[in-house]
């Protein structure tokens, strides 16, 4: 179980999520239109295909459509400080990733406080990221990238879908833990930064696995390891880095819908208990882990806020720890 796991069983034993939401006032007549949901990547990733999924289970639940709107850029940030400034009404919402918590640290200014201007509302899912490279490269495990990296020092880049993602700060982590250099390569999103390890214009990448699971089935990309301490049922073979090559590896991403911070508890409620439950139905579990992602049945937004604010300061310490805390 990891530490992020364990806080939120914690939290839940401890009584959060106890006790049936009523629904008063404002919640009974919501959503009274249609209800945007901002994918902070372009079309294509994982995230972007679980926005899709849940926007329609919402549209079903709860009478109005729920639009995605992809707004990739700025490392999230773009997406994230239109929704923070959105009108507080439930009508606007942010599917995103731990990006939310890693940019409060590496960031210098950002135009949103994580913290302050949005609301959890329900965590969807756990995301172990693969670690895959271009066949071309004589690498088929994480200690032989390693080997190879300290062989020709800085040669080697890894792609991410915008600098401040996951991606990113795991490649960076990598980076230090292993010893190595690599250059970062930014792109606008999942999907170029993907096609671009395929063809070869960048060696490696840290990817979410629903990203390159077809490639790596074609034999276009290869996988050396799984950021997560475990195996992922999707992909059994391919071991965990900490097993192949880098000792003590291991970093989860995640899933987590969010609101403007000022949106009423009782619209929060109600969409919560709207999406809750969705990961976790059989149909939708089964899409879920075909993407390589761990579906979560989601603790209350009370447990979320707790939740966040620790993922912010667990964050916080690697990016200083690594050396780049407000280096974008």
């Amino acid at each position: 179980m990891t530490a992020k796991r364990t806080v939120l069983f914690m939290l839940v034993v401890a009584g959060l999520a106890s006790g049936a939401m009523t629904l008063p006032g404002r919640a009974r007549h919501y959503p009274s239109r249609p209800v945007t949901l901002v994918v902070p990547f372009a079309p294509g990733g994982s995230i972007d295909i679980v926005g899709r999924m849940l926007g329609e289970q919402l549209s079903s639940h709860l009478g109005q459509p729920f639009v995605i709107e992809n707004r990739p850029g700025g490392g999230t940030n773009i997406a994230t400080a239109g929704v923070a400034r959105a009108a507080p009404d439930g009508h606007t919402l942010l599917i995103t990733t731990s990006s939310l918590a890693i940019n409060a640290s590496l960031y210098k200014k950002l135009t949103y406080d994580p913290l302050n201007d949005l609301a959890p509302v329900a965590l969807v899912a756990d995301i172990p990221l693969v670690l895959v490279v271009n066949p071309s490269l004589p690498a088929r495990s994480a200690a032989d990238l390693v080997a190879l990296s300290k062989e020709q020092p800085g040669r080697l880049s890894y792609a991410s879908g915008g600098s401040g993602s996951a991606p990113h700060l795991f490649g960076e982590l990598f980076k230090s833990m292993a010893g190595i250099e690599m250059t970062h390569v930014p792109y606008r999103g999942g999907s170029q930064a993907v096609t671009d390890v395929v063809a070869g214009h960048v060696q490696v990448m840290f990817a979410d696995p629903g990203s390159v699971l077809p490639q790596m089935r074609d034999g276009k990309v290869r996988a050396l390891g799984i950021t997560s301490s475990t195996r992922l049922p999707a992909i059994p073979d391919v071991p965990p880095i900490a097993e192949a090559g880098v000792a003590g590896f291991d970093a989860v991403s995640w899933q987590l819908v969010v609101a403007p911070a000022k949106t009423p508890p009782e619209i929060i409620n109600r969409l919560h208990a709207a999406i809750k439950n969705i990961p976790v139905q059989a149909d939708i579990e089964m899409r879920f882990t075909k993407l390589g992602l761990i579906p979560v049945a989601s603790p209350p937004p009370e447990a979320l806020r707790r939740f966040l604010a620790l993922e912010v300061e667990r964050w916080g310490k690697v990016v200083r720890r690594i050396g780049i805390a407000g280096s974008e």
